[in-house]
């Protein structure tokens, strides 16, 4: 494959986590319970029964990670605040100790060169709203946007990029129609409420941010290529049900100002039915954005297929008569998603030529792959299949920029490995490894090949073979991130930042 072309010399390469997954310290400082810490209690829902009490411990270890952020030299790094650490019942009394620890956070990231980018929610609702009704209620947005407010309150003159969801898809469906996620229903109209109000949350909290004076703010989506298995029409009609439940349902409103024009088709009478809907919500959901946030992991190939419940009083919000199809001839994660790059390039011209003026500039705010990978003898992480994965996800982006789209960032899911929701500890994205019990980091080959690009991009990104694969064990960065169990952060930090400052400028920093 012939090597893409230059990435802009402003584009802005990072990562990211989210909060319940790595910070732990679930019960401490006055964050209160969420709905995650209640689904992970229930007794079989998450995979291998852990939950994110004690995660990754960053809640501890926070400068741990800036260290290994400044060592990777990414530009950004985006990180969820956890709500009940700021909001402990949703409403009410703000906890000062939640907002002291995301202003030592975003300080950290600013003395170490790193820009903060903010997700306001990332899944994890306090269990007091859910016992009102979460997400199906609309007074849950309301409740959301103050909290966005106070939070900016703090943060924005030294946050400049806000993200108001993560994924709303993931929260109304996963959480709401399927049951695998938090809080755990399986329901129908309740779940489309959901998400309708996710989306009048994140206008709420537009307006709420606006006000306080952000300069950037967006959403998130998880957007996924749809195809029909066949060009048969029932094929065709299957897919475009398909895109209106994971896509159009989200980014019609947001980007058009309008309802997905298939919704009928989609859920029937589920949302016939509905009463949730408002004059002037589709004003305020499609406010103008700066941003849309595009999360991409794999596509998706359908077919037709008959109402899994034929009820439509039992039947959920995600039975659309529609089924997946295996994608034959590539490889698949260890969360058994099929790896094709291509698809990411589809994606963005897709929404280019979908909403022409209406898209604003796309930020890729998650890509990245779950691996069975694990230490060698040594120590060392040898995931060379997720390097394959990005290498070829990077391509793909850089052939939608070359093709026009207006493509700004670009961040790796994840820094660490992490509590991954339903599956537990058991699948793993980092470009760093944890050891859970323990919760050593060690950066993996993956770590260092996305070091390696972004210290020596220049013209273009790769050579012909890409960057050289390393363990990277010997290189004196490393050896300064894995001594930071000794060292202290700040400490571990300093030398980060003089190394970078040698191979930069030759010349070492005054410390």
């Amino acid at each position: 494959m012939t090597a893409p072309a230059a990435f802009p010399p402003d584009f802005e390469f990072g990562t990211a986590t989210s909060a319940y997954q790595i910070e732990g310290a679930t019960e401490e400082d006055g964050r209160g319970p969420s709905i995650w810490d209640a689904f992970a209690r229930c007794g079989g829902t998450i995979l291998d029964g852990g939950s994110g009490d004690t995660a990754c411990d960053h809640y501890h270890r926070h400068r741990e990670g800036v260290a290994l952020l400044a060592d990777l030299g990414v530009a950004t790094y985006r990180f969820s605040v956890a709500w009940p650490r700021i909001r402990p019942s949703g409403g009410g009394p703000v906890n000062p100790r939640g907002l002291d620890f995301y202003e030592r956070l975003v300080d950290d990231l600013l003395d170490a060169g790193v820009t903060p980018v903010v997700t306001l929610y990332h899944w994890d609702l306090p269990q007091p709203l859910e016992d009102l009704g979460g997400w199906r209620s609309r007074d849950t947005a309301q409740r959301f946007a103050e909290y966005a407010e106070l939070v900016a309150s703090r943060l924005h003159d030294r946050v400049p990029r806000w993200i108001t969801l993560n994924e709303p898809w993931c929260s109304a469906f996963l959480g709401y129609a399927n049951g695998e996620h938090a809080p755990g229903a399986r329901e129908g109209t309740p779940a489309l409420a959901a998400a309708h109000h996710l989306l009048v949350g994140h206008g709420l909290a537009m307006e709420a941010l606006r006000a306080v004076g952000v300069q950037e703010a967006g959403i998130a989506l998880n957007l996924d290529h749809v195809s029909p298995a066949t060009p048969a029409a029932a094929d065709v009609a299957a897919a475009l049900r398909a895109e209106t439940q994971r896509n159009l349902m989200w980014t019609d409103p947001l980007l058009r100002g309008c309802y997905a024009a298939a919704e009928a088709d989609t859920w029937g009478e589920l949302i016939e039915r509905q009463d949730f809907r408002r004059e002037g919500d589709l004003a305020l959901i499609s406010a103008p954005m700066d941003f849309l946030g595009v999360n991409y992991y794999t596509p998706s190939t359908v077919r037709a297929a008959p109402w899994r419940e034929p009820d439509p009083a039992r039947r959920t919000a995600t039975d659309n008569r529609f089924e997946a199809v295996p994608v034959p001839g590539v490889r698949h994660t260890a969360m058994g998603r099929p790896v094709v790059p291509g698809a990411l390039r589809k994606l963005l011209v897709s929404l280019r030529d979908r909403y022409g003026t209406d898209l604003p500039p796309i930020h890729i705010t998650e890509n990245g792959s779950a691996e069975h990978d694990s230490p060698a003898p040594d120590g060392s992480v040898h995931d060379t299949d997720r390097i394959a994965y990005l290498d070829g996800h990077l391509r793909a982006v850089a052939e939608a920029l070359a093709e026009g789209v207006d493509v700004r960032g670009y961040s790796v899911w994840s820094l660490l490995d992490n509590f991954e929701w339903a599956h537990g500890y058991s699948r793993r994205f980092g470009l760093v490894h944890v050891d859970f019990p323990t919760g050593r980091r060690t950066p993996k080959a993956s770590y260092h090949w996305y070091r390696s690009l972004l210290a020596g991009r220049g013209n273009r990104p790769w050579g012909k073979d890409g960057p050289a694969v390393s363990g990277g064990s010997s290189t004196a960065s490393a050896r300064h991130v894995r001594s930071s169990s000794t060292a202290t952060p700040d400490e571990a930090v300093a030398h980060v930042r003089a190394d970078r400052a040698v191979a930069e400028t030759g010349a070492p920093t005054s410390q």
